[in-house]
């Protein structure tokens, strides 16, 4: 027998030898096309979270100038839950300060805020050096000297007429002593903006109100009667239509379509907690402004 009658094969042996190698290279591509869109959906979300990251770098550097993040020195006191999101609070320590003022009392040092908020000291380190309290409190160690003054009897000023927010003019608001065009042009804007005040408390969320301004105003204006709003369809609302309402930005609204898709729809004020950055205070209010 000579070495080449190990070689010969019959028809079927052929074809059965060449069945099995291509089942070993069907198998092998396979294998490879399993293992490469695998990595490749990883890649993916892995990109499609750092480009919504990177989104709201590049917006919040064009609202800043020179494209930069730039944080002025503000009150602690009125620290919102976005603000608080922005400057690396948790949502428990935003939620410990604004329930610690929703009892009416203010935190008057960085030592008391970190007392309150229970921060860690290096974010109080990083916050600290632009707390701004007004000057009666910075300056209260100063005058320790008491003067005892004869009383006097004043003629009683003309008392201003407790007005409903949602009517008052510009003027209106700047016969408050401490408010002036500023004041009185944001407090408008934010009201054009929600479509109309539900509760005082929204007077906190107007950008740069001092305390003592906020409890002027508290006392000479108020909610009459709620105003007719044009209310977002929470659960049906496009990011774009969502971030155009003040109290949500865009890096929230896309968080708040994610979680819809995810969970379902929002049923009721409880569900839109949620959502990173929103108190159950706030979720509240922000909740008349939506159906659901």
């Amino acid at each position: 027998m000579t070495i080449k009658k190990y070689f010969e094969y019959s028809r079927e042996q052929r074809n059965g030898i060449f069945a099995f190698v291509f089942l070993i290279l069907l198998l092998f591509g396979l294998t490879v096309y399993l293992q490469y869109n695998t990595s490749s959906d990883t890649l993916s979300a892995e990109e499609t979270a750092w480009m919504a990251t990177q989104k709201e770098i590049d917006r919040l550097k064009l609202e800043a100038p020179d494209g930069k993040f730039e944080l002025r020195p503000y009150n602690p006191n009125f620290i919102t839950d976005y603000k608080g999101y922005k400057l690396g609070m948790s949502v428990q320590e935003i939620d410990r300060l604004l329930a610690f003022r929703k009892t009416n009392q203010y935190v008057n040092s960085a030592a008391d805020f970190q007392k309150v908020t229970k921060v860690s000291d290096s974010l109080l380190a990083v916050m600290a050096p632009l707390f701004k309290f007004p000057d009666w409190v910075t300056h209260k160690k100063e005058n320790n000297g008491y003067v005892k003054y004869e009383k006097q009897t004043f003629a009683k000023a003309d008392k201003i007429p407790i007005l409903d927010v949602n009517a008052a003019t510009a003027e209106d608001f700047m016969k408050i002593n401490g408010i002036g065009a500023g004041y009185s042009d944001r407090i408008i804007k934010f009201r054009e903006g929600v479509g109309g005040f539900v509760s005082m408390q929204q007077m906190e969320d107007v950008w740069g109100l001092p305390p003592e301004v906020l409890t002027k105003l508290e006392a000479s204006f108020r909610v009459e009667k709620q105003p007719v709003l044009k209310k977002i369809d929470i659960n049906n609302a496009s990011v774009k239509e969502i971030s155009a309402f003040p109290y949500f930005r865009y890096a929230m609204a896309k968080e708040i379509v994610m979680c819809r898709s995810m969970n379902g729809d929002f049923k009721n004020a409880t569900d839109l907690t949620k959502i990173k950055g929103l108190s159950i205070e706030k979720a509240n209010i922000i909740a008349l402004y939506l159906t659901f």
